[in-house]
């Protein structure tokens, strides 16, 4: 007989139920006499540390379901089993509590079982007596080794892969036992081929998991929080009664005048915390976490190598594993949860326009996520007065245009500009003023305004990050984190599995080759193989961006050259804007089918690296993911901004791709409108479909196929389908939680489309405003509604995207220093109005940028076909660039106002780069990360902290004191009186002595 097993005997009817419930047979479920008449040698095996019941409400139990199918028991037969449960699914709550309607359930592993033929036949009798057979396997110790048949005719055998799983399973779940938990099986659910375990975490280990993770619970103490006086607070209690009608009715989100201290939990001290009502000490979030810490540790060695909760879940072992929501969020008498409430008050988009429940967040999904949508909505804040500003410059571009002197002169038919080809043989002469609706627009995003904005907008990205670091304290200070350390949630960052399996497979082979070795771990000769894929992969990567590209580069080149051989004269003037936008409607869609395809690389990237912790492998994730998106989001803006008429050379002598393309030119107005339209096509595209319409599409779509499969299985089923279901059924059709990188990652990109190249596109902030406001509400209603409830994680802070945010802040400036001196055309302009104006204005501008060249000098081959295309014979026509003129000795040479220009454009981004930074810097000076009013706080909760023990140890040395007196009293008594008094008393002060003084 195996170790922890006992055999089942048949019991005479008449002992008291209640003995066998303490004696050594606690845990088993008994049957009585005239349903238990199997001989002894045919009796089963049942696990006797596997109980579903604590031992004060062990009574009758009903042995596993299956096993008295098995044994002759007929479902006629089944009056005793009937009488046992009322209504199971209400007393439970349909899944929230155990089938006792007394115990909680804090978490759910999932599985997959395959049932034998007399299990399919019992599931069909099952049907016919629901509410009895859902109470009794459900109210039954978990089947496993505590089940095995010895009679003649025996199950099915099933594969080896199943009985291993299965075998790990039991043994895990025994670990789970041990370590405190209480578990539950159910396997008679509406999903077939499913099971479910129900985890329930007792008090004892609640206090004991929260003393280790270092929990702060909150105390008896209360304090008052200090308010503002005088004109603060006038001002304040005005802007409380404007903001109300936009703050979210929750208790939570209330300004509080008291609060309670709080400190880490100790068993030792439990007299200092609030323990009223114990039900409700530890909340759900609580519970859920340390349950899972519970089961990161609990270690499963069983036939093969498994590591954890999560090791068992890569497997397949388990299919899931997830704590319960609070229950349904819509509907008619559903109960009021904080779900529900969220449903209400944050996940809905009739309340766009108030602030998020932030604390409610917290207290339903945890810190990590709670600090990730408070980020998102300061982010949106912020944007707002952005959003103004970008705006203005806008209107004031939009309202100075018919007062632009260049693009007058541009547009002024009279000045009769004949500008050369802009392609071979194809090409013809054109005029300028052809491209004048080009220039007119270029004005709207290319006026002095713009440079403002680029200052505006690098200061703003400095005050967004001081103020995130302030509203940062304040939560950290609400939410009880103020001393909070990466060290303490070093305590419960353990390996990964997959680390641990590495680890176990060197030891191995040393172990093999006889050598005697100490703790191994993975060094960086281990790692080597992955470091390397890693960069030869990322390279690859990056260099299929760059090929990309280059082919969208070829593509305009090549349309371009055919559009103006086949367009009419009209249509030869929209060639440009034609060229441009399909090209970056190209762009677009090869951007979003690399950004899926390189999240997937970065994850098997990091997979190969086998990083030892969760915190490590999240770290590395994000930053080859952020590397190759940015790659892959920004390439496209920096070849139009910075390399796009760069290398074009000179009318005959142009540079040539492959010998064949002619590289493409910028328009005579500047290189800045095709940046902001390549800029606002693929922000837009991306926020558009791949943020918002994949988000709520593929969600959606998933949905409508899980739904056609559960309307297969109903038109089967149609007695199985009318049952509710149980919330950790409905839970368990959800989508499971995959981390918030990926929410991240797109208000990162889209952070340094308002930010880097913000100078061709003021409008930016406006259309990134428009989208936070649906996004919010769209991951509100993604979490609540789409998800699985994920496990609540600790964070005081939102770890490496704070240093990506500072990275993109400060790279912006530079960016926006050259597109302003190189894009633009503001620096030839004021080099032109203080260098070489006659009148001290623009007239005279456009000429002056403009080069000549001799249509004698075109290269054979090269020469437009239709040199009469315009009316006339052309001898000279103007290219944009500072050369020599053909009657100049140095015909077509740079010009001294090519030099004087790049001088000028060097300056300005050095200084403006310098100047900027400063500003910067010194707006996170002047700004203090903590607010003083949270410092003062701070500093009073650690001095109330050190007065509540200070009397609590006066405490222990008053009543050490008073006992010392009684002690010195009775010394006293006895002196006076017999010898033999005296030793009675002796021995009553040696046994006061030997109380424990700890109170």
């Amino acid at each position: 007989m195996e170790k922890d097993e006992i055999h089942l005997r048949r019991l005479p009817a008449t002992a008291p139920w209640g003995q066998h419930a303490d004696s050594e047979f606690h845990g088993v479920d008994f049957l009585p006499e005239d349903l238990s008449e199997a001989p002894e040698e045919t009796g089963m095996k049942v696990n006797k540390k596997y109980s579903c019941l604590p031992a004060e409400e062990k009574g009758i139990h009903i042995i596993n379901i299956r096993a008295i199918e098995d044994i002759g028991y007929d479902q006629h037969e089944s009056t005793l089993l009937n009488s046992l449960s009322k209504n199971p699914d209400a007393d439970c709550k349909y899944g929230l509590y155990f089938r006792d309607g007394k115990r909680k359930v804090d978490y759910i592993l999932v599985y997959h079982y395959k049932r034998s033929s007399a299990g399919k036949t019992l599931a069909r009798r099952a049907q016919q007596n629901d509410a009895c057979v859902r109470s009794t396997k459900q109210d039954q110790p978990l089947p496993g080794k505590g089940v095995q048949l010895e009679m003649g005719e025996s199950e099915p055998h099933m594969d080896y892969h199943e009985d291993d799983k299965r075998f790990r399973r039991e043994e895990y779940e025994g670990n789970l036992v041990e370590a405190g938990l209480e578990l539950e099986r159910d396997e008679d659910t509406k999903i077939h081929g499913i099971g479910f375990v129900k985890i329930h975490a007792p008090w004892n280990v609640l206090c004991r998991e929260a003393e280790f993770l270092k929990l702060k619970m909150p105390t008896k103490k209360m304090y008052q929080i200090n308010q503002t006086h005088g004109l603060l607070k006038k001002i304040n209690s005005v802007i409380q009664k404007i903001t109300e009608p936009i703050q979210p009715k929750v208790a939570e989100h209330k300004p509080q005048t008291v609060k309670r201290l709080s400190y880490p939990f100790s068993r030792e001290k439990q007299h200092l915390f609030d323990l009223s009502d114990k039900d409700t000490f530890f909340d759900s979030k609580t519970r859920s976490t340390i349950v899972y810490e519970i089961l990161k540790r609990t270690t499963c060695t069983k036939a093969k190598y498994s590591m954890g909760i999560t090791s068992l879940l890569a497997n397949g072992v388990y299919s899931a594993a997830y704590p319960l929501h609070d229950g349904d969020y819509e509907g008619e008498n559903v109960e009021p949860n904080d779900r529900k409430l969220l449903c209400e008050e944050w996940a809905s988009y009739g309340v766009f326009y108030k602030y998020q429940p932030i604390d409610l967040v917290r207290k339903y999904f945890g810190e990590k996520i709670g600090l990730y949508f408070a980020w998102l909505g300061v982010y949106t804040q912020m944007l707002i007065p952005a959003s103004i500003v970008g705006i203005i410059v806008f209107l004031y571009g939009c309202a100075t245009v018919d007062e632009n002197i260049p693009s007058m002169e541009m547009c002024d038919q009279r000045n009769n500009i004949t500008m050369c080809p802009l392609c071979d043989k194809t090409c013809s002469y054109w005029k300028m003023s052809s491209a004048c609706a080009t220039a007119r627009a270029s004005h709207l995003f290319d006026n002095p305004a713009t440079v403002f904005f680029s200052v505006f907008m690098a200061l703003w990205a400095a005050t967004f990050m001081e103020h995130w670091k302030r509203k940062q304290m304040r939560l950290n200070y609400r939410w009880d984190l103020t001393g909070f350390e990466e060290e303490e949630e070093a305590v419960k960052d353990h390996p990964r599995a997959e680390y641990e399996a590495k680890v176990l497979e060197k030891s191995l082979r040393k172990e093999h080759k006889h050598k005697e070795t100490d703790k191994e771990k993975l060094t960086w000769k281990d790692r080597f193989p992955a470091y390397l894929t890693n960069f030869v992969g990322i390279i690859f990567m990056v260099g299929l961006t760059f090929a990309i590209v280059f082919g969208v580069i070829i593509y305009r080149i090549s349309t371009a050259a055919a559009l103006a051989i086949s367009s009419t004269p009209s249509g030869r003037s929209s060639v440009r804007v034609t060229v441009t936008a399909t090209a970056v409607i190209i762009n677009l869609v090869v951007i979003i089918i690399l950004d899926e395809v390189y999240g997937c690389i970065a994850r098997w990237l990091t997979q190969i690296e086998v990083p030892k912790t969760d915190k490590n492998f999240e770290e590395r994730l994000i930053f080859k993911a952020f590397l190759l998106k940015f790659v892959n989001a920004y390439t496209p803006i920096f070849y139009v901004a910075f390399f796009k008429g760069r290398f074009v050379g000179r009318p005959g002598d142009y540079v040539y791709i492959f010998h064949s393309f002619r590289m493409e030119e910028c328009a005579p107005g500047g290189c800045l409108m095709e940046l902001c339209i390549q800029l606002s096509i693929i922000m837009l595209g991306k926020q558009l479909i791949q943020n918002n319409l994949f988000e709520i599409g593929i969600p959606k779509m998933k949905k409508f196929i899980r739904y056609l499969k559960l309307k297969r299985r109903r038109s089967l089923d149609h007695e199985e389908h009318m049952k509710k279901k149980q919330r950790y059924e409905v839970d368990y059709n959800l989508e499971p939680f995959a981390g918030l990188t990926p929410e991240y990652m797109e208000m990162i990109i889209q952070f340094g489309f308002v930010t880097l190249f913000v100078a061709s596109f003021p409008l930016a902030p406006l259309f990134a405003l428009l989208n936070n406001i649906i996004e919010i509400r769209l991951d509100a209603k993604k979490f609540v509604t789409e998800l699985r409830r994920p496990v609540a994680v600790r964070a005081k802070d939102i770890g490496i995207w704070y240093n990506i945010l500072r990275g993109i802040g400060k790279l912006a400036v530079i960016i926006n220093a050259f597109v302003i001196s190189f894009t633009s055309d503001f620096i030839p302009r004021l080099v032109y109005l203080y260098m070489y104006s006659e009148n001290g204005t623009m007239h005279g501008f456009v000429n002056h940028t403009l080069s000549s060249f001799n249509v004698s000098d075109f290269q054979a081959g090269t020469a437009p076909n239709d040199p009469l295309d315009l009316g006339y014979e052309v001898q000279i026509c103007r290219y944009k660039d500072y050369r020599e003129p053909p009657w100049s000795e140095n015909k077509y040479d740079i010009s001294k106002d090519f030099w004087a220009v790049l001088a000028a454009r060097l300056a300005f981004v050095i200084v403006f780069q310098n100047l900027v930074m400063f500003m910067s810097e010194f707006v996170d000076w002047i700004i203090p990360d903590i607010p003083k009013d949270i410092s003062q706080q701070i500093h009073k909760e650690k001095v109330l902290m050190v007065e509540v023990f200070m009397r609590e140890e006066q405490g222990k040395l008053q009543m050490l004191e008073t006992w010392n007196d009684k002690d010195k009293k009775k010394g006293e008594n006895c002196n006076n009186h017999s010898p033999r008094l005296s030793r009675s008393c002796s021995g009553s002060l040696s046994s006061c002595h030997s109380y424990p003084l700890d109170v």
